[in-house]
């Protein structure tokens, strides 16, 4: 059994971290590390631990008692954990950190599962992509592979847990109920991961990406419009897909005419993709859950990969913690 710590674990994504770890037949639940939450039982936090005897540990509990080889997962805040993480791997730690703080340093392999898991497998530090790089890239990275698109578009909707826990004004239930809003018009973090991910494989397509938050609590759909000024076949599109696809356990490639769901997928590390052609342009469709594939399944998925378990393992249900 290897031991798996949760620094910053008082969030959504780290909840649903939580209940996958410990269910996993080869992983030993830790320590549950919260500043804000400290001491109090894991229960009184999220319902779906109501009868568990958890508790949130002290500050500096992880790092007092880490061992060499152990896992935490870094759940923190963007911009609060990087000298803990630091400190963490000094002692011999393998970190998973869902935080931007590492997606472009390059100590870090980039956690998108499906396209670098030989990285993953031997790394001390693994960052794990945002959500909607997730949704985006995982239709994005074969299609600009075979084809080379004169310009991408993104079109994201994302549940508000994409906000986090901490109380604000713009995700409150009635500023988010019947509302749907574009956000981070003037410049959104995850741009210019999704342009570097994609320029690493070669593809340096002019962008435009436009996030929005829906009145869902979870959950994530993104259409993506890759343009050309000559029709690809359309039988190739959906080929290349397929074939990349094949071997994952995680996503699945619809039939023509299925359209992406978002609620088959809340509570899973499922993806699922559509793709046509519209004259000139390929429409490819993802739906993630953004705390499962958009984060803490993603992340689980490459504690496995990290220690040569299946990919799958420990994804036993369905499960909505957060």
């Amino acid at each position: 059994m290897t031991r798996v710590h949760v620094w910053g674990a008082a969030g959504y994504a780290a909840a649903q971290a939580i209940e996958w770890i410990a269910a996993h037949p080869r992983l030993e639940l830790a320590l549950l590390e919260s500043k804000s939450h400290a001491g109090t039982l894991l229960g009184e936090s999220f319902g779906a631990f109501r009868r568990s005897d958890l508790r949130f540990a002290e500050s500096g509990s992880i790092e007092s008692e880490l061992a060499a080889g152990e896992i935490v997962l870094a759940a923190g805040a963007h911009g609060q954990g990087r000298d803990t993480v630091e400190r963490f791997l000094a002692r011999g730690a393998r970190v998973v950190d869902l935080s931007a703080d590492f997606r472009f340093d390059e100590r870090a392999a980039y956690g998108l599962a499906e396209w670098n898991r030989d990285a993953i497998a031997e790394a001390a530090l693994v960052a794990n992509p945002g959500c909607y790089p997730t949704a985006s890239l995982l239709p994005l990275l074969p299609l600009t592979a075979a084809f080379a698109p004169l310009a991408i578009v993104i079109d994201a909707k994302s549940g508000i847990t994409g906000a986090g826990r901490t109380p604000a004004l713009a995700s409150m239930f009635a500023e988010v109920d019947g509302e749907i809003r574009a956000y981070g018009l003037s410049g959104h973090r995850h741009q210019p991961e999704i342009e570097r991910a994609l320029a690493l494989r070669g593809c340096e397509s002019p962008l435009t990406f436009t996030p929005h938050v829906v009145p869902l609590s979870r959950g994530m759909l993104a259409d993506t419009y890759l343009m050309f000024d000559r029709a690809p076949d359309p039988h190739a599109v959906e080929s290349v897909l397929r074939d990349a696809y094949r071997a994952s356990p995680f996503v699945r490639i619809l039939e023509p005419g299925r359209a992406p769901s978002v609620a088959a997928v809340v509570g899973t590390n499922d993806a699922e993709i559509a793709v046509d052609l519209c004259g000139k342009t390929i429409r490819a469709i993802c739906a993630i859950d953004n705390l499962g594939k958009g984060a803490a399944g993603q992340a689980l998925q490459n504690i496995n990969i990290m220690l040569g378990y299946p990919q799958e393992e420990g994804f036993h249900a369905r499960t909505v913690a957060a």
